[in-house]
């Protein structure tokens, strides 16, 4: 049935119409996610009915208020019952603040009770389980109990976040940290498990009223019993946190706190591979009505009426086999990447995994000295990972027992939902165990001062990190996806191909430091070079090798103002020059191996394209050495300039005559006075020898001279 009777404002566009750019954004994000492998643990590839789900129609309804108490008692085959639900909207209407909501009250409660299924247990039963769906996630579904059974300046324990702890369990960045006292419990220092003892102390002397057990990043199944046991030793509601890990509980891999806890919360958007939401249950009526007020009105307005669709399907999808099978099979994937790094030499924090993560320990690994200053530098996390993802492997930094600071971390987290359900098996993770431990193993760690603290960085040899790149995108490109791989290039990927074939075309380097760049990279001065004008120069490795002969043309300005250079390389060497160009602007490849802390400026664009200036035909080959380039061609060495790649490994007296190291020393001779040195004298100056003359540097004390300056 249509309506075509009046003109609308409906804007039946699509976004590729209303918004190319924005289209486009779409398109990278899909691809990235099917040509990377993601690790990360929280994260997992949403089904496409599920996403069809969440874009319904039901995304225009504001629903403030919950569905009829009565129509939230009935089981799931009830709800099916369509006219009479119906029958009784019509004539009793709901709780809602809005009406026209008699589909979304449906909606909900199927959401609601479809959860209760799923985690439903021989001794309890669906109807038996109270399910609120309206926070909008994990956070906020956990403020919500903590509102509902506290009160400000109560107290609850929770997992510390330096050793596994989520931010809502009592971060000082976050409110939970902020409304209420808490007493974060910990691992036991020798074992890094969980220690139940100990927990219990410290139970029994600060007397919580809430106990927070679920994690973030501790890769072991908590005791469900033991928390139990605690929780109503000290008489506080034990809360189990399951957000991780909710897909597992469902499909029985991992432990089902249903019946055991006084609440369980968890998110949607993890192993249960559903939209970005979160769920709260309880066993206990009165728990659930103080629950439902605290989520409405207490900190949210208006649920997101779509994502219940989104999350019925995602439940309906978690009763069957393959989602069962899916399970089962993170967990020994998981395993078995334990295995392969383990095996490997590398270490992991807390001992293993039996779950869905695991951390592998950054300071398992003996990194070489950083020179120039030699100095013995660990490998810390944030560079780690960065390198990680430029070679395709997205996963994240992670505090582990032993940092002291975030910023400082030495561990990484590894999970395996994304890589499962893309059908990586075991034999998968042994492959990428031995990619990641190439890559870590092979990482020239240093950092900078900052005026915050330590910067961490790190660096890579080129070849290694190419190897590992390539290696990791054969994988994900044989992986499961479900859509057609559009083929985007750079400057979204970096993969060259390293087939042997020839590249035909010319570089462009782009940048608001492209001068700079080139110019700290090649033994000309390209700072000379004026726009128009061109020069022949050599692009050497860190071993003073050639790389490539280069004609560098400085043209135009683009229409930002960034400098714009052309260089047109052999077309057999174009794909070498482009990989260490681009490696060298994102700030990772190792370029001086004299100096780590060495720095080239950028970032720069550097980009393949059609011939935009005349061919350029070389005199020297690749792999020459530079020492025997500067004597055939002087012209292309501005032996004036203190630095650019490859100097430090020429011989001495490669790129001129030695220079004698300078130093002087003070002449012994009668000391000099001024006009006024008696006057200083007689006020009782100190005076020193200062460049051959009798100087005062104060009149009275340090301390009152720096009082009466400042």
């Amino acid at each position: 049935m249509s309506n075509s009777g009046y003109d609308d404002f409906l804007f039946r566009q699509e976004i590729e119409e209303i918004d190319p750019f924005l289209s486009d954004l779409i398109r990278w994000e899909d691809e990235r996610q099917a040509r990377k492998l993601i690790f990360i643990p929280s994260q997992s590839y949403v089904p496409g009915a599920v996403r069809e789900a969440l874009g319904t129609r039901f995304q225009n309804l504001y629903a403030e208020g919950y569905p009829p108490t009565q129509l939230t008692q009935v089981n799931e085959d009830s709800l099916h019952d369509i006219s009479w639900h119906l029958a009784n909207y019509r004539r009793y209407a709901d709780r809602r603040f809005y009406k026209g909501k008699e589909y979304a009250n449906i909606l909900e409660c199927l959401a609601q009770r479809k959860a209760a299924k799923l985690f439903a247990r021989d001794e309890i039963s669906p109807e038996e389980i109270y399910v609120n769906v309206q926070a909008l996630s994990g956070t906020p579904a956990n403020l919500g109990v903590y509102w509902a059974l506290m009160e400000p300046g109560d107290t609850f324990m929770g997992l510390d976040l330096v050793q596994g702890g989520h931010l809502s369990h009592g971060s000082a960045f976050n409110i939970s940290g902020q409304r209420y006292r808490v007493v974060s419990y910990g691992v036991d220092p020798v074992t890094e498990r969980l220690d139940y003892d100990a927990i219990l102390e410290q139970a029994l002397i600060h007397q919580p009223k809430i106990i927070v057990a679920g994690y973030t990043s501790y890769p072991w199944a908590p005791d469900w019993s033991k928390f139990r046991e605690i929780a109503d030793a000290c008489g506080a509601y034990l809360m189990a946190d399951i957000s991780h890990v909710a897909g597992m509980a469902a499909a029985g891999v991992y432990p089902n706190p249903v019946g055991i806890a006084d609440v369980i919360t968890f998110t949607t958007h993890k192993t249960l591979m559903g939209p970005r939401g979160a769920v709260v249950m309880t066993t206990d009526e009165q728990l659930a009505q103080k629950i439902d007020l605290a989520i409405f009105p207490g900190e949210q307005g208006g649920p997101h009426v779509n994502k219940f669709a989104a999350m019925a399907v995602a439940f309906t999808l978690a009763q069957t086999d393959q989602f069962q099978a899916l399970q089962k099979q993170i967990v020994r994937n998981a395993a078995a990447l334990a295995e392969g790094l383990t095996s490997r030499g590398l270490g992991l924090a807390y001992g293993g995994t039996d779950t869905h993560l695991l951390l592998l320990d950054l300071k398992s690994i003996s990194p070489p000295a950083a020179p120039p200053t030699g100095a013995m530098v660990p490998i810390w996390g944030e560079p780690a990972v960065r390198i990680l993802d430029l070679a395709g492997m997205v996963c994240n930094k992670n505090t582990i027992p032993g940092d002291l600071e975030t910023s400082l971390a030495t561990g990484i987290r590894l999970g395996t939902p994304w890589l499962t359900q893309r059908g990586l098996i075991e034999k998968d993770m042994d492959t990428l165990a031995g990619l990641i431990h190439k890559l870590l193993t092979n990482l020239k760690p240093y950092f900078y001062q900052g005026l915050s603290g330590v910067l961490p960085r790190a660096k890579i040899d080129r070849d290694v990190l190419e190897e590992v790149r390539t290696d990791v995108a054969g994988i994900a490109i044989k992986a499961g996806i479900d859509f057609e791989l559009e083929g985007f290039v750079y400057p979204h990927y970096q993969e060259i191909d390293h087939t042997g074939t020839t590249i035909p075309g010319q570089i462009k380097v782009t940048g608001f430091r492209a001068r700079q760049f080139l110019n700290q990279i090649t033994p000309l001065n390209v700072l000379d070079i004026s726009i128009g004008e061109k020069a022949a120069s050599f692009i050497l490795n860190q071993d003073a090798v050639l790389i490539s002969e280069v004609e560098i043309t400085r043209v135009e300005q683009d229409s930002m103002g960034r400098d714009v250079f052309i260089l047109s390389p052999p077309a057999d060497q174009t794909d070498v020059l482009l990989s260490w160009l681009r490696g060298i602007s994102d700030g990772y490849i190792l370029f001086d191996r004299q100096d780590l802390f060495r720095k080239v400026e950028g970032p720069v664009i550097v980009e393949l394209v059609a011939g935009e200036v005349d061919p350029f035909l070389p005199a020297a080959g690749a792999g020459a050495a530079a020492k025997d380039l500067i004597g055939k061609y002087p012209q292309r060495f501005d032996l004036t300039k203190p630095y650019y790649i490859g100097v430090n490994s020429l011989p001495p007296g490669a790129t001129g005559p030695v220079w004698k190291e300078w130093s002087w020393s003070e002449k012994e001779a009668p000391l000099k006075k001024t006009e006024l040195y008696e006057v200083h004298r007689k006020m009782g100056a100190k005076l020193v020898p200062f460049a051959g003359w009798e100087m005062p540097v104060r009149y009275s004390s340090i301390m009152e001279e720096h009082r009466a300056v400042r």
